[in-house]
């Protein structure tokens, strides 16, 4: 029998098939395996130590069929999500002091929802090709050294519900395109020199942590913050102006914190009586008057006020010893005068059933006036040695 005969054309479709099935064998969609790479080649080798997730990173397997081998052990997950074909859905890197630039990563990861790469070194500028991962839930660049401005193109990830951003070296404004991210739960960007004014956030129905504190953020407070706010920290930033009368309409706002800025005027009546506020700072800045709200007993839900080192000047307020939760109370470095009230001593020493008694109280140094269990010059006095006035 001869040997058999194969036409060219037939010598290349069995070439072809060939490479199918061997595609076909692959777990990891290609596309996937590219990002990867990239990602560890924007690493700096030295930083890459034995033992830590990206070690073992290793191309020449598959790293999708590979996560429980000696290869690819951690740093991301696969999940089938479409044709049979395993797709990379999160990147969550270890904290190895990994250090390198990913400013020229593409992020063509379609299905990626979660990508985290805080408590490292990585430098540079934030691609903003970033906005190529539009499945991403959450993103964590925290604790790194980027730097330069956030890009734009972040506001445009519709489906972030979480975004860190803080610690690090980012500069300029805030983007005001951060407005459409309309799923947004919690942003962290204090630990910047972010400057300029904050954008409008009042579109985000859904966020309920905010945190810019610690730059250079200037103007006014916003006006238009989100009502599902629970939590509000601007603290250590260059705003002024007022505390804008918005605020009272937070009606789920549980922590406010504007302390070391440049505010002025009163400290609004609405901070005393707010429905839900239960931690206020205010301390460092240059108020000098406090309003009085109409009935701060039965309505706050305070329990810790920090309004030292302001201007404050005049008789302390009687009203804050009425207020039924308030137990941690700050009013040093003001320029109050007169007698600590009798309800400040009452408070300390005999409250009423169902009031908070003060457990920690600094009514300043300029008040010559000592009740028990209320710091005044430096000291917490006796009962007994009560100097207070009604």
């Amino acid at each position: 029998m001869g040997a058999p005969c194969f036409s060219l054309s037939s010598l290349l479709l069995v070439i072809a098939v060939a490479g199918l099935f061997f595609l076909g064998d692959s777990k990891t969609y290609w596309g996937d395996i590219e990002v990867l790479k990239e990602l560890r080649k924007g690493l700096d080798p030295g930083s890459v130590i034995p033992g830590s997730c990206l070690s073992s990173w290793d191309f020449s397997v598959d790293p999708c069929d590979s996560v429980f081998g000696e290869r690819f052990t951690c740093g991301f997950r696969c999940d089938v999500v479409v044709s049979g074909s395993s797709r990379v859905t999160e990147i969550s890197l270890d904290q190895a002091g990994y250090a390198g630039s990913l400013s020229s990563a593409s992020w063509n990861l379609p299905y990626l929802e979660t990508l985290d790469l805080s408590d490292n070194f990585f430098s540079g500028s934030v691609s903003a090709s970033l906005s190529n991962l539009t499945r991403l839930r959450r993103l964590g660049l925290s604790r790194n050294s980027f730097s330069g401005e956030i890009p734009t193109s972040i506001g445009f990830m519709h489906s972030l519900e979480e975004l860190y951003l803080d610690s690090n070296g980012f500069e300029g404004a805030v983007p005001a395109s951060f407005n459409g991210l309309v799923n947004l739960k919690r942003l962290e960007l204090q630990g910047n020199k972010l400057s300029g004014e904050f954008p409008d956030l009042g579109s985000l129905k859904n966020l309920d942590f905010l945190d810019a504190s610690g730059n250079v953020i200037s103007g006014n407070v916003p006006d238009t913050f989100p009502t599902s706010l629970v939590e509000i920290s601007m603290r250590n930033n260059s705003l002024e102006g007022n505390i804008p009368r918005a605020i009272k309409n937070l009606s789920f706002l549980q922590v406010l914190d504007l302390s070391h800025n440049r505010l002025n005027g009163s400290v609004p009546f609405f901070v005393f009586d707010h429905p839900t506020l239960q931690q206020v700072t205010l301390s460092n800045n240059h108020f000098n008057s406090i309003e009085v709200p109409t009935n701060p007993a039965t309505q706050s839900q305070l329990i810790a006020l920090d309004l030292s080192y302001n201007d404050l000047r005049g008789l302390l307020p009687s009203f804050l010893a009425l207020m039924t939760k308030l137990s941690a109370l700050s009013l040093e470095n003001n320029k109050f005068t007169g007698m600590i009230p009798t309800q400040y001593a009452l408070k300390a020493v005999v409250p009423d059933a169902g009031v908070s008694p003060f457990e920690r109280a600094n009514a300043g140094r300029e008040l010559p006036v000592r009740t028990h269990s209320i710091t005044v010059n430096g000291a917490e006095t006796r009962r007994g040695n009560s100097e207070a006035c009604g």
